[in-house]
């Protein structure tokens, strides 16, 4: 992306709060993009925690991604709701669009899911506007806007990790998201599947066991099979999860980085799913490539 390019703001999952959707906004525009909001990104629908009916939240989706002096589509937050919005979304209009930026996590993964398969474009998987990370008041963390600004600019994405679970090298197209979307959405059209890919996974507030369940729901489904290894990334209270991580996809056989600063809690660095992405565990580091191609390495 370069200064000029127009970024949709959007609420698909959970309502935004005004103050920091506003600060998020004015930071984006700082870096000289031209940002414009979408109608019902404010919106609070009766349940508490959806920003608007399922159909507004769909239609300020779909207005921005076919709309085509915008270049690209971030979401305000996450929470829940992004799941509820697939089977609402035109996707023969959407793919005529043609490929842009989709900025997003936690929640959004449904979307970055979804897209991959319906689109077949590459997402990003990084902080959105009015969360923590980009819109506090006293300015966004540090090492979460530069990764973000660089991601955007095109430049190769490295992201080192602490830990190794099964060590090795392993290239793929990155693929996943947040566990629990992803095993929700088994037996979907929209099934996870890391046949040939590298799988990431990350997620805030499961216990162990929950995180055991989550992952043989995968397994059970066929999800890893293939797959060519697996980057970890932050488990915010989530206890200890390492031992189960390691018990349920160490048998698995690839190589397995964890400890990577992507998902929740700060920073949040970004990450383009869809593209080639290398898992060293030598080196403790996950590189990627850019979303126009240029190969990790």
């Amino acid at each position: 992306m370069q200064q000029g390019d127009t970024v949709a703001v959007v609420s698909p999952s959970g309502p935004a709060d005004a103050a920091m959707l506003k600060r998020g906004v004015e930071r984006l525009e700082g870096l000289g993009y031209k940002v414009v909001v979408g109608a019902h990104a404010l919106d609070r629908q009766e349940f508490g925690y959806l920003a608007g009916d399922d159909s507004a939240r769909a239609a300020d989706l779909q207005a921005a991604w076919c709309d085509p002096s915008v270049s690209a589509v971030f979401c305000a937050r996450g929470g829940y709701g992004a799941g509820r919005l697939l089977g609402l979304l035109d996707w023969d209009a959407m793919r005529a669009a043609g490929p842009k930026v989709l900025l997003g996590s936690s929640d959004i993964t449904a979307l970055h899911n979804a897209f991959a398969v319906e689109l077949g474009v590459p997402t990003l998987h990084g902080p959105m506007v009015a969360c923590d990370a980009v819109a506090a008041e006293d300015g966004p963390e540090p090492r979460t806007w530069e990764s973000l600004r660089a991601a955007l600019s095109g430049e190769p994405v490295r992201v080192a990790g602490d830990r190794v679970l099964v060590p090795g090298r392993a290239a793929g197209v990155l693929s996943g998201g947040n566990l629990s979307l992803l095993a929700s959405m088994c037996g979907t059209r929209w099934q996870p599947s890391f046949a040939g890919k590298l799988a990431f996974l990350e997620d805030i507030g499961e216990e162990p066991y929950r995180i055991d369940r989550m992952l043989t729901q995968l397994l059970h489904a066929g999800a890893f099979d293939g797959v060519r290894g697996i980057a970890l990334g932050s488990w915010v209270q989530c206890g200890d999860p390492y031992a189960v991580l390691a018990d349920r996809l160490g048998p698995l056989g690839v190589p397995i980085l964890a400890g990577l600063p992507v998902g929740h809690g700060s920073p949040q660095m970004s990450v383009w799913l869809g593209t080639l992405g290398v898992i060293d565990t030598e080196s403790c580091s996950l590189t990627g490539s850019n979303r126009d191609g240029e190969q990790a390495r």
